[in-house]
């Protein structure tokens, strides 16, 4: 159980430092709106695993899985919201900036806002069906059949929950300590730029993988 244990903290650890979605957006939402903006969209998308690790306890995975019409909408929605969020950034790349405005702002202050931070992070998780697939075809290694698998599969999401939030909270105070640099008009909307389009392929790509 120890190793089995171990083999897991190992292959969480790993998924979660990986470059993804996840780290696009805590970056973008970093940028954004500072440390705070980071942090409650990473508190967003972790707390999407926990409808994940139900899903695959109960069984509504297996039904996605085995449904094409059901898989195929949920991958649609998925990666429609993913290309959304890729427009927003775009949009604001091409917004001009007043960077004698800027200069004015307090430290730490930005455009944050709590629910928008939250939801963004929350839907960008829940809605994206190869999280689904992975949790569905992982977590089962590390189930004891004799015991709840929805309490051991709420567990084990608490597990990567914890390892996921603390690896995006780092990213977020390392993106924000550079935003002397980040802040800049230019920098701003090259960073916004990159990330609108990073999303939007991504979208895409989730929209016609197979």
């Amino acid at each position: 159980m120890e190793n089995s244990l171990f083999a897991y903290l190992v292959a969480m650890t790993l998924l979660t430092i990986t470059p993804g979605i996840d780290t696009i957006l805590v970056i973008r939402n970093t940028t954004r709106g500072g440390v705070k903006d980071g942090f409650f969209s990473s508190l967003g998308i972790c707390s999407g695993l926990f409808v994940h690790a139900t899903f695959s306890a109960v069984g509504i995975s297996v039904i996605l899985l085995h449904s094409a019409v059901a898989f195929g909408m949920l991958k649609l929605i998925g990666a429609g919201y993913l290309i959304w969020l890729g427009a927003v950034s775009l949009r604001s790349a091409m917004k001009r900036r007043d960077p004698a405005l800027q200069s004015e702002l307090p430290a730490g202050f930005g455009d944050f806002r709590l629910s928008r931070s939250l939801r963004e992070g929350f839907l960008s998780n829940v809605l994206n069906p190869k999280t689904i697939v992975f949790y569905m075809a992982f977590l089962p290694q590390f189930i004891d059949p004799t015991r709840s698998a929805l309490t051991q599969a709420l567990s084990l999401a608490g597990l990567h929950f914890l390892i996921a939030m603390i690896w995006q909270t780092f990213l977020a105070v390392m993106v924000d300590r550079a935003k002397v640099i980040l802040m800049k008009a230019k920098v701003q909307r090259v960073m916004d730029g990159v990330t609108g389009v990073l999303m939007m392929m991504l979208g895409a790509l989730l929209a016609w993988d197979r």
